[in-house]
């Protein structure tokens, strides 16, 4: 755990002695130099590998260097202390990110890779601890369903092929994750609640999707054959809504800001989406949506800045 203390205004308050703040500023100043140091030497390695593979532009040379980082990354993790953890974790994910490339690159079959870089990057995240890396194994396997974003000049796209699907799985998925991060030790309780937070983003990109123009589930699996079983979009409308109250109550209870805070911003865009798609942009409508954004956000202030207590035990 880091805490931020204010050395100075302690020892004037008299909370501690000018020579117990001088100590723990010899503590901090070490702490302090350990981090430059992992600084300079992470970039310095990642520099050094962006120009062998420079040199070397193949997806061969990629791989290579990646799983090299990897295990030098792994290696620093898990045995070097925890004063070296950032530069272990690093080199663990710039390689996890350079071998997914090379991965991609080697493989001709578009599932098979994601699969692959999904394993990879969770298999790491449970090693090193890593939240991030976990939150990659969750794109991955959004990908993997089909699930992708884009981007073009001044216009961003997000592509969600299977919305029940993904639906399904990232909901069982999020609630799994999130049972064994209950049990699960200390060190692990962050993976696998970013795991399950991640999902969670994904289940709301689902409904987003699905509001908007239904669902055919299977169809991007059976290209050119006739839709079998089309799903409305009111049928996601309505079921997103139920979802997000009932989540954010759950949550609210429960004590699971992140939970209560995004469970009210996709209320927010499920809001406005459903609005200007269903009653279309006028001076009108704007700002009565904008009125009602703003009290939602206020709300949403007040909640964060309660106290914040332990969770409950659910």
């Amino acid at each position: 755990m880091k805490v931020v203390l204010d050395l100075t205004k302690l020892v004037a308050d008299g909370k501690i002695t000018a020579a117990q703040a001088r100590e723990l500023q010899s503590l901090a100043g070490t702490d302090t130099s350990l981090l430059a140091i992992s600084i300079m030497m992470a970039f310095g390695v990642i520099a050094i590998a962006a120009g062998i593979l420079a040199l070397l532009p193949t997806i061969a040379t990629a791989l290579a260097i990646g799983l090299v980082l990897v295990a030098a990354g792994l290696a620093v993790a898990l045995w070097a202390g925890p004063q070296w953890s950032l530069l272990g974790t690093a080199l663990t994910i710039t390689g996890a990110l350079i071998s997914a490339g090379g991965i991609f690159g080697l493989s001709p079959v578009h599932w098979v890779a994601f699969a692959a870089a999904a394993a990879l990057f969770l298999g790491l995240a449970v090693a090193i601890r890593s939240g991030l890396l976990s939150a990659l194994a969750v794109l991955a396997l959004g990908g993997l369903m089909g699930s992708s974003t884009g981007y073009d000049f001044a216009t961003y796209f997000l592509e969600v092929q299977e919305p029940s699907i993904t639906i399904a799985v990232f909901s069982l998925l999020a609630l799994a994750a999130y049972l064994v991060g209950r049990k699960a030790p200390a060190d692990y309780e962050r993976v696998a609640f970013t795991f399950s937070r991640i999902s969670l983003v994904m289940v709301n990109f689902g409904f987003w999707v699905g509001s908007l123009w239904g669902d055919n589930p299977g169809h991007s699996w059976r290209p050119g054959s006739p839709p079998e079983h089309h799903i409305p979009d009111l049928v996601f409308v309505a079921g997103w809504a139920v979802a997000l109250v009932a989540v954010g109550v759950w949550a609210a209870r429960v004590n699971r800001r992140f939970v209560v805070n995004m469970a009210a911003t996709f209320g927010a865009i499920h809001f406005y989406t459903q609005w200007f798609e269903r009653l279309g942009a006028a001076p009108l409508t704007i700002t009565l949506a904008g009125l009602i954004v703003v009290a939602i956000a206020v709300g949403l202030w007040r909640y964060n800045a309660i106290p914040q207590r332990a969770p409950m035990a659910v």
